[in-house]
């Protein structure tokens, strides 16, 4: 049986008197690939922004590998093994692919003056390592032809693998996708299910990810999540999901089909 990795109970988030997570609660097992879908407004980010660390819960818990990690900072998390990316991508625009990847890792040796004036074999060292570790990240996501390329002139779809590298630079245990197809051509976003794919299967990524496209979370997610009005309305497979008439009318209304994309 596999072990919850994430564990929400009883979370909510109001901004003023609007609660934008109302009572939510749900488990990621540990190994998966679990999406979370819902229409405009149904609490998708917010939720993310508060297992993230990027917003304070208004009640409620996150549970992180056992550990409570309500309102944890998102850089404390981090170093937790707890990522995640955003629809729009972060990405240093001035640097290249590879320095982008490079500077992922903390407390490196270089980062203090006294270290670079006083050690500077050991900076070289370490900066060396991670220069290898950046090389393999780019391989595997097939961007060797990019390594040198300014990150602000990559496309959409390219920004949006070079942030799911980044995840690669650490020890990453779980990551949050927000919206990682949004605005991503066909053939990218192929390439970005691939991605993901070898990550779950072949270096043991845990994934929850908030999404749109229903062919793409019907190819990568088991089980989905459904969302309406702040809080779980359904968990299952995507097929279920399509036929759950609660799901079909919290998407297009009552008397509708929920369709693929």
């Amino acid at each position: 049986m596999q072990d919850n990795i994430l564990e929400i109970n009883n979370l909510s988030k109001y901004f003023g008197g609007l609660a934008a997570v109302f009572n939510c609660s749900l488990k990621v097992k540990q190994g998966t690939i679990t999406g979370i879908i819902g229409p405009n407004g149904s609490g998708k980010t917010t939720l993310f922004n508060l297992i993230a660390g990027n917003l304070k819960s208004s009640a409620g818990s996150v549970l992180f590998n056992d550990e409570n990690i309500t309102d944890v900072p998102s850089y404390e998390l981090f170093s937790k093994g707890l990522l995640r990316t955003f629809q729009i991508a972060h990405e240093f625009t001035n640097l290249s692919v590879l320095e982008n990847l490079m500077m992922v890792p903390g407390n490196q040796s270089g980062e203090k003056l006294m270290n670079a004036l006083l050690k500077p074999e050991l900076v070289a060292k370490e900066e060396s390592q991670i220069k290898e570790k950046a090389m393999e990240v780019v391989d595997f996501l097939n961007l060797s032809h990019l390594k040198n390329e300014l990150a602000g002139n990559l496309s959409g779809g390219q920004k949006k693998l070079l942030e799911l590298g980044r995840t690669m630079m650490v020890d990453a245990k779980l990551v949050l996708l927000d919206e990682v197809g949004a605005g991503v051509n066909r053939t990218l976003l192929k390439d970005l299910g691939t991605a993901i794919e070898k990550l779950n299967k072949e270096k043991g990524y845990t994934f929850c990810m908030i999404e749109h496209d229903m062919d793409f979370i019907g190819r990568l997610c088991d089980p989905v999540i459904v969302m309406a009005e702040g809080s779980v309305l359904f968990e299952g497979s995507v097929s279920d999901a399509k036929k759950d008439e609660r799901v079909i009318e919290s998407y297009l209304g009552k008397g509708s089909k929920l369709k693929d994309n």
